[in-house]
C-alpha cells in the first residue's frame, strides 16, 4: 500500500511540472543598453566641465590683464611692459600706475631725455602741457620702428612712447632718449590732486614725507599756481622731491585704484 502511494505521488509531481513548466531564470540588462543610457549625462557633464575650465582661464586671463604688469616683453634688451597694457595706459591718465611702474625693484627700462622736447602723445591719451626737460627719467613703454619698406633709409631712427613721473605718455624719437642715467636725473611733478586717495594716505602716513605734505598744506593752502608766495613755490617743491624718493625708496604703495 505504501508503494502505491508512493508512486502516486511521484505521477503527481511529474503532472505538475509537465503542466506549469520551469520559470525561466530572469535576464541580464545588455550592458549595451547601459551605456547608451549612461553616455548622453556623462557626455553632458564632460562639456559643463571643459565648458567650466574655459571660463575659469578665461576669468584668470582678463584678471591679469587689469593688473600692474611685473615682467616685461625683451626688445632690443630693453625690458617693456606688454604692448596691449601700453596701448590702454597711454589712452588714458593714470597716475597712480604710473608710480606703481616707477616704484623700486620694477624691471622696466628707464630713459632719460637728451634735450628739452615738446610733449606730445601719438597715442592719442593725456599729454603734459610741461615740456620734457634735458636729463629727465622716463620709463620706456614701446619701441616704435620705422615703415622704410624695406629700404635703408638715412636718419630714419623710429622712436619710442614713453611714461613720465606725471603719468602721462610722451612720444619721442630715437635720439631724444639714452638709457646711461645721468648724475642728476630730473622727474616730471607728481599731480597730488590726482591720485587716489589712499595713495596720499600712503604718503602722508610716512613720518618725513607727512611732514612735509603738510606744511605745503600751510604754506599753499591748497593753491600751487598763479598767485602763489615764494614759500609755497619752494615747499611745493619741495613736497614733489620727497613724494619721488619715497617711490625711488621702496616706500609702501597700495594697489592703485583705476586700472588701464
Amino acid at each position: 500500500m505504501r508503494s502505491v502511494q508512493s508512486s502516486f505521488a511521484l505521477v503527481l509531481m511529474g503532472s505538475l511540472v509537465a503542466c506549469g513548466g520551469a520559470m525561466p531564470p530572469p535576464s541580464e540588462p545588455d550592458p549595451a543598453d547601459a551605456d547608451v543610457a549612461a553616455t548622453p549625462a556623462a557626455a553632458s557633464g564632460g562639456e559643463a566641465a571643459e565648458e567650466g575650465d574655459g571660463k575659469k582661464e578665461e576669468d584668470a586671463a582678463a584678471d591679469a590683464s587689469k593688473q600692474v604688469p611685473t615682467t616685461c616683453e625683451q626688445r632690443d634688451k630693453m625690458c617693456l611692459p606688454p604692448a596691449a597694457f601700453v596701448k590702454r595706459l597711454c589712452g588714458g591718465f593714470y597716475p597712480d600706475v604710473a608710480l606703481n611702474l616707477f616704484a623700486k625693484g620694477t624691471p622696466f627700462t628707464r630713459g632719460y631725455l637728451t634735450r628739452d622736447t615738446e610733449a606730445w602723445n601719438a597715442s592719442g591719451g593725456s599729454s603734459s602741457n610741461d615740456k620734457l626737460l634735458f636729463d629727465e627719467e622716463v620709463l620706456i613703454l614701446y619701441q616704435r620702428v620705422p615703415d622704410t619698406g624695406g629700404m635703408v633709409v638715412s636718419g630714419a631712427g623710429g622712436g619710442y612712447d614713453v611714461l613720465r613721473w606725471d603719468g602721462t605718455c610722451a612720444s619721442l624719437m630715437t635720439e631724444e632718449v639714452r638709457l646711461h642715467v645721468p648724475p642728476k636725473p630730473k622727474f616730471a611733478p607728481i599731480p597730488w590732486k590726482s591720485l587716489d586717495q589712499k595713495t596720499r594716505d600712503a604718503f602722508q602716513a610716512d613720518e618725513k614725507v607727512g611732514k612735509v605734505v603738510a606744511e605745503r598744506r600751510k604754506e599753499c593752502k591748497g593753491a600751487t599756481m598763479g598767485a602763489v608766495s615764494a614759500k609755497c613755490e619752494k615747499v611745493d617743491k619741495q613736497m614733489g622731491a620727497a613724494l619721488i624718493e619715497f617711490v625711488r625708496g621702496g616706500g609702501a604703495l597700495p594697489a592703485p585704484g583705476p586700472l588701464p
